[in-house]
C-alpha cells in the first residue's frame, strides 16, 4: 500500500439514478503519486463512480450520491462547496474528445480566463504554451494556434482536451476511457502522456482495456455490478488477486 497521504478519499459512497442503485458502498483512497485505474465489465459502475468524484452526476436528473467524498479533507458535497471551483480542481477528460468549436488557443485559454488565472495576454500565452507542452501537443500545433480545435486528428483532439484540463492547474485529473475512440498510435501517445503527468496530478483512469490498466497505473480498482470488489497495487491485482471474481475477470472468464 502507498504511504502517501490520499488526495481524495471516498467512504461508503452510494449512487442512485432514480430507483436504480448504481454504486453500492464504495470506499477508496486516491493518492497523488499514483495513477489509479478503474477496471471492470461494461455497465459495472466505474464511470458512474468516477463522475461522482467531481460531481458530474449533479448534471443528471434523478441522480443522488450519498456517503462521503473528500478532496484534501474538504467534503465536496458540502453546501458551501463551489462546484465550478471543484471542477477546476478535479478536471475531467471524456471518452470522446470534445474540444470546443473554437481555436486551439481559445480551447486552452478558456478555463484560465474564466478563473482569472492570467493577469495579462503574455501570461495567458505562457499558460497556453505550458499546457500544450505538458500535453505533448505544442510542437504539433504551435504554428496553427488560430486553427479550430475540431480540425485536429482524434488523438490530437484528446491531447488538446488534456491540455484544456491542465490549463486551470487542477489537482486531480479524471479520465473516462480516454483512448477508447483512438487508434493504437494515438493510444500509445496518451499512455506516454499519463506516464509523464504522473505525480504532478493525482490521476484516475477508467479503462475497459486491462493491458492499458496494467501499463499505466500503480493502483487498480476492480468494479463489478456496482460494487468495488478489490483495490490494491496493480501488480497484485493482475498477478495475485485475492478475490475469485477479480481472477475470473482478469483471466477472461467474463467481461
Amino acid at each position: 500500500m502507498s504511504n502517501n497521504p490520499p488526495k481524495m478519499t471516498a467512504s461508503h459512497v452510494d449512487v442512485y439514478y432514480g430507483a436504480n442503485h448504481a454504486i453500492r458502498d464504495v470506499s477508496i483512497d486516491v493518492c497523488q503519486e499514483d495513477v489509479t485505474a478503474f477496471i471492470g465489465p461494461s455497465g459495472c459502475g466505474k464511470s458512474t463512480f468516477l463522475r461522482s468524484l467531481n460531481r458530474m452526476n449533479d448534471t443528471i436528473p434523478g441522480a443522488r450520491v450519498s456517503g462521503d467524498i473528500r478532496l484534501d479533507g474538504d467534503d465536496i458535497y458540502a453546501r458551501e462547496m463551489d462546484v465550478v471551483q471543484l471542477r477546476a480542481r478535479v478536471g475531467m477528460v471524456f471518452q470522446k474528445p470534445n474540444p470546443f468549436p473554437k481555436s486551439i488557443y481559445e480551447n486552452v485559454a478558456y478555463g484560465p480566463k474564466i478563473h482569472g488565472l492570467a493577469q495579462s495576454k503574455a501570461e495567458l500565452d505562457r499558460i497556453v504554451e505550458r499546457s500544450l507542452s505538458r500535453a505533448g501537443l505544442w510542437n504539433e500545433v504551435k504554428d496553427r494556434l488560430s486553427d479550430s480545435g475540431t480540425a485536429l486528428s482524434g488523438g490530437q483532439q484528446q491531447r488538446l482536451c488534456i491540455a484544456r484540463a491542465i490549463a486551470v492547474d487542477p489537482e486531480v485529473i479524471l479520465m473516462d476511457e480516454p483512448c477508447s475512440a483512438l487508434d493504437p498510435v494515438a493510444t500509445a501517445r496518451i499512455e506516454e502522456l499519463i506516464h509523464d503527468l504522473r505525480g504532478r496530478y493525482a490521476i484516475v483512469i477508467v479503462t475497459h482495456n486491462m493491458q492499458q490498466a496494467a501499463r499505466v497505473s500503480q493502483r487498480t480498482a476492480f468494479f463489478h455490478l456496482g460494487q468495488l470488489i478489490e483495490y490494491g497495487d496493480t501488480s497484485d491485482i493482475f498477478t495475485n488477486p485475492r478475490q475469485e471474481r477479480t481472477k475470473d475477470y482478469i483471466t477472461g472468464r467474463y467481461g
